[in-house]
């Protein structure tokens, strides 16, 4: 290769299984014309984060896996050196692909005990078999942040949790997994944006600690990935300024956080990878086209994800990088093809017949990691109280935000029968006739499906609701069962005097299933909360 086509491999721009077939045909142009490395696939334009604040509808495609198959082989087909396929699948496919299986999101993984972490390894190792099935070589995951902020807007439910020792163990359990499988993985987003309240896709997050904090704290996940030959390291779009003479230079563009803390000071010898390079927080700061991809490679990224200016990218690293810097970072790239499989004639395309995941794998994971993640907040009794409250016919079900249909009623239907009501939208007149229909029980149980799992306007629980459900706990026993993001339980007032707490983490099925056993059988609850939570 000439040292323009080595250039060409450090750049991953963003495609869209859902494009047009002009958009198609312009990413072929860039295969061909400029020998890109690799491909990082998104669903759609509308579904990239940093589209968030324009509201684009994100429009359903149920033939996107197949789709992503095509475009894999077709991608692939016009390249001279084999492309590493790449995505960000943090909780499996489904985060990006219709119809895929999903599994849960890491905070739920990391209220699992540690003598489960196994089940860590399986879920790294499943999503792993998922990838490879499409032709996906590289999963832009898991995450090394420790999630110490509970009004983190971007990274919370996507943490292992808030324990240094257990987001180090659990991640490289989730890579081991993956790797087993012949799936690259990556730490991110370094040196750690857990204590964060900035979305960095839309502006730049500041971290105050010392070196000396981070090396006691956020760096420790990453450390320890280190120790055990991760793939690559993310490099996040935040700044520290201890680490940068007081400046607020994203870490993407910073060498002393590249080249000086991560390669010198913590012996990183493998492939670094920049956080999406459309991301506002570093997109906006240089007008040329170019500018923002060579400085990104200057400060020590080896891979430019999501880069928007190939051509001019090349054009200024080729003009402005030493041979040696070039070679540094073309040997990385090809190490990880090496070890993905891809080179030597050895790449495999995805079967376009092939149509079907096992799913049926997947639901017995999930449900291995329920009846294991299930947190015990507060018991007095919770099966004696109901069964003694159904016996006298004083005792009801409510669903918040989900109908009476819903599988956690399902299963409790036959040993629990009782009036069923739910809500799930309509807002205060609704709510009132709700409660005036409640008033002739004196206990409930409370599913609690939390709408969103990232914290903005309180996980989108109405006011209403929130003033509902504390009137309800101040005036009834009750026992609440929370399927969603534990830092939902900070925002709903009188929680102190619920009856019983029961965290889940997720609404899928199973997790319904394993709250209905636990309630039914008054069994032990073997989670434990992965962060920090204040109850009202």
């Amino acid at each position: 290769m000439t040292l323009e086509q080595k250039i060409g491999q450090f750049f991953f721009p963003a495609v869209f299984i859902n494009d047009t077939e002009e958009n198609i045909q312009a990413t072929e142009r860039l295969i061909k014309e400029h020998n890109i490395g690799g491909l990082t696939f998104f669903h759609s334009r509308a579904s990239a984060a940093t589209n968030y604040e324009t509201n684009k509808k994100i429009v359903l495609n149920d033939d996107s896996f197949q789709r992503l198959k095509e475009l894999i082989i077709r991608y692939q087909n016009c390249a001279t050196t084999p492309l590493l396929m790449s995505i960000d699948a943090e909780w499996g496919l489904a985060m990006r692909v219709e119809k895929t299986p999903q599994y849960p999101y890491a905070i739920t993984l990391g209220a699992l005990p540690d003598s489960e972490k196994h089940l860590v390894y399986e879920v790294g190792k499943q999503i792993g078999l998922d990838l490879k099935s499409v032709g996906i070589h590289y999963n832009l995951a898991p995450l090394a942040d420790i999630n110490n902020n509970p009004n983190n807007p971007v990274i919370g439910y996507r943490s292992f949790g808030q324990n240094k020792e257990k987001v180090s163990d659990f991640s490289l359990e989730y890579l081991k997994g993956m790797n087993d499988v012949g799936i690259l993985g990556c730490l991110k987003h370094f040196p750690g944006h857990g204590n964060t309240n900035v979305d960095s896709h839309l502006g730049l997050p500041v971290l105050k600690e010392t070196l000396e904090e981070l090396l006691a704290n956020e760096l420790v996940p990453f450390i320890k990935g280190i120790d055990n030959n991760v793939d690559s390291i993310m490099i996040g779009h935040l700044a520290v300024p201890a680490l940068n003479d007081g400046k607020d230079t994203s870490a993407t563009l910073s060498k002393s956080v590249i080249e000086t803390l991560l390669r010198k000071q913590l012996g990183y010898d493998g492939l670094v990878i920049s956080d999406a390079l459309n991301m506002h927080s570093v997109s906006k700061l240089y007008d040329q086209k170019g500018l923002l991809e060579w400085e990104a490679f200057n400060a020590g990224n080896d891979v430019l994800c999501f880069a928007e200016n190939v051509p001019e990218g090349i054009q200024e690293i080729l003009k402005n990088a030493t041979p040696e810097r070039i070679e540094a970072s073309f040997k990385r790239i090809w190490k990880c093809k090496q070890k993905a499989g891809i080179l030597d004639g050895k790449l495999s395309l995805p079967n376009l017949s092939k149509s079907h995941f096992d799913f049926e794998t997947t639901s017995k994971l999930n449900l291995k990691i329920a009846q294991n993640c299930i947190t015990k907040i507060k018991d007095n009794d919770n099966t004696v109280t109901v069964f003694d409250a159904k016996n006298r016919e004083d005792f009801a079900k409510i669903s918040l935000y989900k109908n009476i249909d819903n599988v956690f009623f399902k299963s409790l239907t036959h040993a629990l029968p009782s009036p069923e009501f739910s809500y799930e939208t309509g807002g205060e007149s609704v709510l009132n006739e709700l409660e005036k229909n409640l008033n002739r029980f004196d206990t409930l149980v409370i599913s609690l499906f939390v709408p969103k799992a990232k914290p903005l306007n309180n996980f989108d629980i109405e006011d209403s609701v929130l003033q509902f459900l504390g009137n309800l706990l101040t005036t009834k026993k009750c026992i609440l069962y929370v399927f969603g993001n534990p830092y939902a339980l900070q925002v709903i007032p009188n929680l102190k005097k619920a009856s019983g707490i029961i965290m889940l983490y997720q609404d899928f099925s199973e997790f319904q299933e394993a709250a209905a056993e636990q309630l039914l059988e008054n069994s032990t609850c073997e989670g434990t909360l992965p962060v920090e939570v204040n109850m009202l």
